[in-house]
């Protein structure tokens, strides 16, 4: 197992629960196939060295994933990788969305690149990222759509060298964006800053989410950090809520 202590030090500041980290570094080791079937994880004591966790944040990451059946306890044996692939796979654990609809079910969006941009971080976009002004970055935007109707548009920004390579066309952006940074770059989102707000819909908003004006948006600004605690991706929000509710479920 990877030393992921300093990893988890600097995430815990970020009041993302350490269970919750150790559950999500584990459950991508399995997806990506770094801890194959079979495989024996070290003891609880020897795990939480390594994270550098007390023992019940990993007796409880444990626990979690042996209830979603990506783990068996075993009494001889000790904790073993079963084999099984979560119900939502590795596409759908990717597909997270956080509007519901009014009766509280998951609503699946699809989404459509509009836009794309390569320029340079500005003082504010610096600052976000941890990055000097002035340093490549690339930029695009995106709609998300249920039932063929827009529900949200969003601005993603990220340092362009954390992404050698990037799509230089829009219609090349993959729609799960998490997921190809995970297999194209080995950058896995572990935690996201929000500030959720409200607003009245702008002009923009009205024409990409069909609206009548005067109306009202939600706004979630977001920045989104890598295994190490490392900025890399900032995005803007504005949704309407007219039809659907954001859920956020705190374990």
């Amino acid at each position: 197992m990877p030393d992921n202590s300093a990893n988890a030090a600097r995430l815990s500041d970020l009041s993302l629960p350490l269970y919750e980290v150790v559950k999500r570094q584990i459950t991508e080791a399995i997806m990506i196939g770094a801890l194959e079937p079979g495989s024996v994880l070290p003891s609880e004591i020897a795990l939480a060295q390594t994270y550098g966790v007390a023992v019940g944040t990993i007796r409880r990451a444990l626990m979690d994933l042996t209830n979603d059946g990506l783990l068996s306890r075993r009494r001889k044996t000790g904790t073993v990788v079963t084999g099984r692939k979560p119900q939502h796979g590795l596409r759908l654990f990717f597909q997270y969305f956080r509007l519901h609809g009014l009766d509280g079910s998951l609503s699946k969006s699809v989404t459509k690149v509009t836009s794309l941009e390569f320029g340079e971080a500005s003082d504010e976009t610096a600052a976000k990222l941890q990055i000097e002004t002035g340093r490549p970055i690339v930029h695009f935007h995106r709609v998300r759509y249920i039932d063929d109707r827009p529900i949200m548009h969003e601005t993603l920004t990220l340092p362009r060298e954390r992404v050698p390579g990037f799509p230089q066309k829009q219609e090349d952006i993959p729609p799960l964006f998490y997921l190809h940074l995970l297999e194209n770059y080995g950058i896995r989102i572990s935690a996201i800053r929000e500030q959720i707000g409200a607003d009245l819909a702008s002009e923009d908003d009205a024409r990409w989410l069909n609206l009548t004006l005067p109306a009202a948006v939600m706004t979630i600004d977001e920045v989104a950090y890598d295994q190490m605690a490392v900025p890399v991706l900032i995005s803007a929000h504005r949704a309407t809520t007219a039809d659907h509710r954001y859920v956020n479920e705190i374990q």
